[in-house]
């Protein structure tokens, strides 16, 4: 195979067919598009000089957290399922290795359209090396366990922003009729007589990829199974419509209870990934914080109807063109504090919570921010304070005296939606801010850096030139 590496923020796109391949052993990689840096590059770095307002249109890509469950959901059958509008960054990478580790095939006829067959998936188990990097890679076990009666998933990893345990997904597998065991850091569930069982399932507290996991597995189950206290994010329903196209039979997705009537087998599908919700919070806020005007297109603000509020009463103008298209500006009268708390769907999420911080540096007041849904995001309060902001924080409430003029400086990335508070940060700020670690904001914004510069951003990716050593080795 050759490698051929094209920036992941490169000015051009690939034209035409791409076909990913990545081997078993991960040895060798094939792209025609930047995803190979992506792979290969994770010591870059931004270099950002900001105090530059940002003027154009900007499009949303398709949603990440939405991609990865309806991707892992390809595994419930062995007829094709073509998915559109995925988007290009390194979470979605990760999933397509572990779905070709298991055994399927991949391709990739066009840009953002994955063709996805798992006939002969013949392995049951997502390696740790594989979820260590992507907490996500969880959701192959809810299919795994309903097609094939068994399924090993490492204990996942991710973001280190707290707890995020599994033990919800566990037990209403469990309830389904499967035997879960805890072996050398692996998930072992397997369902005795070939098939799980429908049932009634109440969720302690609300958990999106355990909604997930669990209407994926009740999907191919004996009988119908209820979800109660089920998640009710937009990716949920986006989920609950692909199966439903797949032959699945569910009801009162997007409510806090989902009906799910188990079918004998799924089928093929074609479906359209919906937009990415945070990327069109980020970039609302990004037009807010620089005193600059976007047009944001190909988003849903439905999905984001509490954030829309919350930017609003902060300042924020934002003009509804169309259903798919937002125009935001600062208010004339400029910025000002206000309080929000993180809660889950459909009040103010927790991925918006770092950006939102971001904006209140710049607001006229004090500002309190809480967090109720992870117990260790406020990491990036410590960077922005580097650069002036004043911040402290108590528990899980941070309080934001503003505004406060922000300086460049070198600060490090702790987590996807932390990167993007800090590039959020910078791009407000006077002089020159180096930004570490940034592999964690290519988990999920496609190529951010391109996108930026062409909205008027000084925005710039500097590589360590880390390639593929230790994978051709």
């Amino acid at each position: 195979m050759i490698f051929r590496q094209k920036h992941l923020d490169g000015n051009a796109e690939p034209e035409g067919s791409v076909i990913i391949s990545v081997s078993r052993s991960y040895k060798t990689f094939e792209s025609e598009g930047p995803i190979a840096s992506a792979l290969f590059t994770q010591m870059d770095k931004f270099l950002v000089r900001g105090g530059r307002p940002l003027r154009g249109k900007i499009e949303i890509g398709g949603a990440k957290n939405s991609a990865l469950p309806c991707l892992a959901a390809t595994l419930l059958t062995a007829e094709t399922v073509t998915l559109h509008n995925v988007p290009y960054v390194k979470d979605l990478i990760t999933q397509r290795r572990l779905l070709e580790d298991l055994g399927a095939t991949v391709l990739t006829p066009e840009l953002r359209t994955h063709k996805v067959t798992a006939n002969n998936v013949q392995l049951f188990e997502a390696p740790y090396h594989l979820v260590k990097t992507m907490r996500a890679s969880v959701l192959a076990l809810g299919p795994l366990l309903a097609r094939f009666g068994q399924a090993k998933v490492s204990l996942p990893g991710g973001c280190a922003i707290g707890t995020r345990p599994i033990d919800l997904h566990l037990k209403a597998f469990e309830q389904l009729g499967a035997t879960v065991s805890l072996e050398s850091g692996d998930v072992v569930a397997r369902a005795p007589k070939g098939r799980l069982v429908g049932t009634d399932i109440s969720f302690e507290k609300v958990t999106v990829t355990g909604t997930e996991n669990v209407m994926m597995a009740a999907a191919l189950a004996d009988g119908k199974t209820v979800i109660h206290n089920a998640a009710q994010e937009p990716e949920i329903e986006d989920l609950a419509e692909l199966l439903n196209k797949m032959g699945a039979r569910i009801n009162g997705a997007g409510t806090p209870t989902m009906e799910i009537d188990g079918v004998e087998a799924l089928g093929g599908a074609q479906h359209t990934i919906i937009p990415d919700r945070i990327e069109t919070g980020t970039f609302i806020v990004a037009a807010a914080i620089t005193g600059g005007e976007l047009e944001v297109k190909g988003c849903n603000p439905d999905h984001i109807r509490a954030v829309i509020k919350e930017l609003r009463a902060a300042g924020v103008d934002i003009e509804e063109l169309n259903p798919s298209t937002l125009f935001v500006r600062q208010s004339s009268g400029g910025l000002k504090a206000n309080d929000v708390t993180t809660e889950p769907h459909p009040l103010f999420p927790t991925d918006m919570q770092a950006q939102y911080m971001a904006l209140m540096t710049q607001a006229k007041g004090t500002s309190k921010i809480t967090e109720t849904i992870f117990e260790n995001r406020f990491m990036h309060a410590s960077e922005l304070i580097r650069m002036g902001a004043d911040i402290t924080i108590s528990g899980n409430t941070a309080t934001v005296r503003g505004p406060r003029h922000l300086t460049g400086a070198p600060i490090l990335a702790s987590d996807l939606r932390a990167s993007a508070s800090l590039v959020l940060a910078a791009l407000c700020a006077s002089g020159e801010t180096l930004i570490d670690r940034v592999y964690h904001i290519d988990r999920g914004y496609e190529t951010i850096v391109r996108k930026l510069r062409s909205i008027g951003a000084d925005i710039e990716r500097i590589t360590d030139n880390l390639a593929a050593e230790e994978d051709e080795a």
